[in-house]
């Protein structure tokens, strides 16, 4: 069943360098594609927290995304927390938590390390993903997963196997835990997560939920790319792990996935800042543009592992100097103030998105012939029609099925989710 897919989100950017002691104005110019609105899944538009659009990514395994820094610059992820207050209990903390260790790379240029990525176009062909284990907290497909999608560990590990796809035409995010490829193309995971890159504000699950991560987070937006390192600025927080955490989350985290009934354990969200008053003037260039923005952003706690393992993206070109980054101790590092703190009987509730309609151009259709899906949602953070279409924008999509078939709205907040349905009959 083919489906027409236009993105609603690609954007000309004009730079006018007016005079040298003039700012430079960065303006977008309308897009195409369907209409947003009230029904629009995600952030209806806009850029990055690097003030670009995602089509300027590059495709391919471990391309550069040029400068795309997903998620708006309201984003946690993306927001300088330098002069945030230092949390009471940090020193207690990094003692009893942390520990007496020092920061580790957890990639390098060994492809078996870090977690890998890929970014597809708009052209992407979307395929089925069987859901397992955390089905119930997953979103369904189809997603633009290619066959050859590089799986963290390689093909045949057996770690967390996560998969993860940005699609530059259309400004998703589509991650995967223990993820495996079939024969005819489709892939089996325990969990998937969308999530709309052109998101403005904290994109998170619905409270409780994981994700491919057990913080119930996104895991790119967290990683170590060397073409940020190569850039001289990086503008976001790290991913990092601790083998110890109590049954409690803080934002931009989500979920728990507790190690100890301890609660003075730390919680999944806390977030780590590397002092301001740790020289880094000796470090090479590299890596001292990845301890500025560990200054900068921080580190946030997404996983339970190693103490203090920081998780990034191999890549060919890394090279030796960031084994400098294993000469920065625990002692160097201060908890950033935890609050909110949320566990399974205190999290936020509020209403689920609100569908007011899903409906279809015609309920009767011969084989292979356009029929429009419409809808009209409220409060969603993102939608996805099933099957056949996957994450959507705006507020309709075109279908050309080939047998009856009942299409599904999902409607997704950070309080729960919302489905409808319809009936396109072939004949």
């Amino acid at each position: 069943m083919p489906i027409t897919r236009e993105s609603s989100r690609t954007k000309l950017w004009i730079c006018l360098a007016i005079a040298a002691s003039l700012t430079i104005a960065l303006t977008a110019c309308g897009g195409t594609g369907a209409a947003s609105g009230s029904g629009g899944g995600g952030g209806g538009g806009g850029t990055g927290g690097g003030n670009l659009p995602c089509n300027v990514m590059a495709t391919g395994q471990m391309a550069s995304l040029n400068g795309f820094v997903p998620f708006g610059s309201s984003s946690l992820w993306n927001t300088d927390i330098s002069a945030s207050p230092v949390d009471p209990n940090s020193a207690s903390i990094m003692s009893n938590w942390v520990g007496s260790v020092n920061m580790h790379p957890d990639w390098g240029n060994d492809p078996s390390y870090g977690i890998p990525y890929v970014v597809v176009d708009g052209n992407q062909p979307l395929i089925n993903v069987n859901l397992g284990a955390y089905g119930d907290e997953s979103d369904p497909g189809p997603m633009p997963i290619p066959a050859n999608a590089p799986v963290e560990g390689g093909s045949g590990s057996t770690g967390d196997r996560h998969v993860l796809v940005l699609d530059n035409g259309n400004c998703f995010l589509y991650e995967l835990y223990n993820a495996s490829v079939n024969g005819d193309g489709s892939w089996n995971a325990d969990s998937t997560a969308v999530w709309d890159l052109m998101g403005t504000g904290n994109a998170q699950r619905p409270w409780t939920w994981t994700s491919a991560d057990a913080a119930g987070l996104p895991i790119f937006p967290g990683l170590v790319r060397y073409d940020e390192a190569a850039s001289g600025n990086i503008q976001h927080a790290f991913r990092f792990t601790l083998p110890r955490t109590s049954a409690a989350f803080t934002p931009p985290a989500s979920h728990d996935a507790a190690t100890t009934s301890n609660s003075a354990a730390p919680p999944m969200g806390m977030r780590l800042r590397l002092k301001s008053s740790y020289d880094i003037s000796s470090f090479s260039a590299h890596t001292k543009t990845i301890l500025t923005a560990m200054k900068q952003y921080g580190l946030i706690l997404a996983d339970n592992g190693s103490a203090l393992y920081v998780t990034g993206v191999s890549d060919n070109r890394w090279s030796a100097e960031i084994d400098e980054l294993k000469s920065v101790p625990s002692s160097a590092f201060e908890v950033v103030q935890i609050n909110p703190v949320y566990t399974n009987s205190n999290y936020p509730t509020g209403s689920a998105p609100t569908i007011a309609s899903f409906t279809s151009s015609t309920s009767h259709v011969q084989s292979g012939a356009g029929v429009t899906l419409s809808w009209s949602v409220s409060n969603a953070t993102y939608n996805i029609v099933t099957p056949v279409a996957g994450a959507v924008d705006g507020t309709s999509v075109t279908v050309k099925p080939s047998a009856t078939t009942t299409y599904t709205l999902t409607a997704t907040n950070q309080y729960g989710r919302t489905t409808a349905t319809v009936t396109v009959n072939v004949p």
